[in-house]
């Protein structure tokens, strides 16, 4: 685990951040690549892409200040904090904006929105399978104790601190599972897109196998969820 790549002076560029960002380059790239087979504009993916980013940033740390809104409320200058401006904030904030900016954009664009999702999933999926993979380097999203020979010990202070991920002690690495599933799906659904199906179907089919994956990665190994820091 190495949380910060580059630390020098106030210069520090934190492995997460790196990995979340080619995260996004790469999902985007790929659906602007099947945007381009299917006669779409790829261009028109990379913009919305971009529209996405802004959304779900802004979105994650939207709905971090309303969860957290007593503790916010009583330390307002935590807002600028910089562990709150090092947060990603909460998840689903980012996914329900970023639905609702790609939804618009499509509108705007006049193109078709359940043929684009078919598009975007295999990227969707690609984007979560290197995301996972800076969590792992952040310490976030861990799972419960194990005992099993292939659990994975903290060790990093930094990321004790920053995230709270327990040290020395042997834990499920539910990064690496749904890093491994995402992964998969990637490779399923990329093949599907190129075989007979209904529009909309390779999305509905992503969503589906996603959620049986993540069910199946939380019943085993008690996935936590990203962690919001507060600084002390």
């Amino acid at each position: 685990m190495h949380p910060k790549i580059i630390d020098i002076g106030p210069v520090t560029i934190h492995s997460y951040g790196l990995l979340l960002a080619l995260a996004f380059i790469a999902g985007i790239w790929l659906t602007s690549r099947n945007a381009r087979k299917a006669g779409i504009d790829p261009d028109s993916m990379w913009n919305m892409g971009l529209i996405i980013i802004f959304a779900a940033l802004v979105g994650a740390k939207i709905l971090l200040f309303l969860s957290d809104f007593s503790y916010y409320s009583q330390n307002p200058r935590e807002i600028f904090s910089l562990s709150t401006l090092r947060s990603t904030g909460v998840y689903f904030g980012g996914l329900l904006l970023a639905l609702a900016a790609s939804a618009w954009y499509l509108k705007r664009a006049h193109l078709p929105a359940w043929k684009v999702s078919d598009l975007a999933a295999p990227g969707i999926a690609l984007g979560q399978a290197i995301g996972r993979l800076g969590c792992l380097s952040a310490g976030c999203c861990f799972g419960k104790p194990t005992q099993l020979p292939w659990g994975i010990t903290f060790t990093d202070r930094y990321a004790y601190d920053n995230i709270g991920v327990p040290l020395n002690i042997p834990l499920h690495p539910t990064q690496l599972y749904e890093a491994g599933a995402t992964f998969l799906l990637f490779l399923f659904l990329q093949w599907r897109l190129s075989r007979k199906h209904f529009t909309g179907q390779i999305i509905l089919e992503y969503i589906f196998l996603y959620s049986i994956a993540r069910f199946v990665i939380e019943l085993v190994s008690s996935f936590t969820g990203c962690y919001r820091p507060h600084s002390s």
